[in-house]
């Protein structure tokens, strides 16, 4: 079994940005907005600020309120549109209740969406036109990719249909010409789809699910998973049981976390670029 290592490929995307960005009297700026107090979300945006001031991005990080309103919000994003010195915007998810996630994502300009969440990107994905892809799964292909596995002709097991991970990925992995069967809550005989997969993308945030007996020899596994339990990071394979059978997993952590990270950094130069129309 090999590992599917996100740290050290994320660290070479970082120093390729930084000797790119390096050579520009200008630098791309990024606005990360938090509103409240969730312990994960503070954790990314202090890992998104490290990683930015790294490689020589401009980072503003706007800190709100849990009980800050909708409209309050909207408005700093109609302000952070306006603003020229910002090439990309990020909102980090979850939000408090009260705020319509959606609305909030339709309202970020789609030419500094660096999440590749707005529909406009997303439709433009699904076309397979130039957009910012979303962070995780561009991570996920890239992890994938560099490693030289083959995704061609592949059977892939997608587990999870969120908007943010498995509906996206699903679609990449399809770009890439694999077969791909989404599966979530409602699937029947999941285990026989992922017994005949050849990569499996796990997603679903349920702490050791997949088990060595519900996969076959040499099969590719991507754990997306993040669980917290007792202040411990829980992934949504169970490691010692298949790494046995499988000839290469992401671990939980530094596998697909840091190639989020590195995505969103690769997705604001690409906004910064073509604000510059270089």
């Amino acid at each position: 079994m090999k590992i599917l290592n996100g740290k050290e490929l994320a660290r070479k995307m970082r120093k390729e940005l930084k000797e790119k960005i390096s050579k520009s009297p200008e630098k791309p700026g990024l606005a990360v907005v938090l509103v409240g107090e969730d312990p994960s979300s503070k954790l990314y945006v202090n890992m998104k600020e490290r990683d930015c001031k790294k490689i020589g991005i401009t980072s503003k990080k706007i800190k709100l309120e849990e009980n800050t309103t909708q409209e309050r919000l909207l408005d700093i994003i109609r302000q952070l549109n306006e603003d020229d010195t910002i090439h990309g915007i990020l909102v980090q998810l979850p939000l408090p209740s009260h705020i319509d996630e959606s609305v909030v994502i339709d309202t970020i300009s789609s030419k500094k969406d660096v999440d590749g969440f707005h529909p406009m990107n997303l439709g433009k994905m699904l076309q397979g036109r130039d957009c910012f892809l979303p962070a995780t799964p561009a991570g996920i292909i890239d992890l994938l990719k560099e490693n030289n596995i083959m995704i061609e002709g592949k059977e892939v097991a997608v587990v999870g249909r969120s908007n943010i991970v498995g509906k996206p990925v699903a679609s990449l992995l399809t770009a890439e010409n694999g077969t791909v069967t989404v599966c979530h809550s409602r699937t029947k005989n999941i285990e026989t789809i992922l017994k005949r997969s050849d990569i499996i993308i796990m997603a679903i945030g349920r702490p050791n699910f997949l088990k060595g007996n519900m996969i076959k020899e040499n099969v590719v596994i991507v754990d997306v998973g993040t669980t917290y339990i007792d202040d411990k990071l829980y992934g949504d394979v169970d490691f010692e049981s298949v790494k046995e059978k499988a000839s290469w997993i992401s671990p939980v952590p530094g596998g697909v976390g840091p190639m989020t990270r590195a995505a969103l950094l690769k997705n604001t130069y690409k906004a910064f670029l073509k604000r510059e129309n270089r």
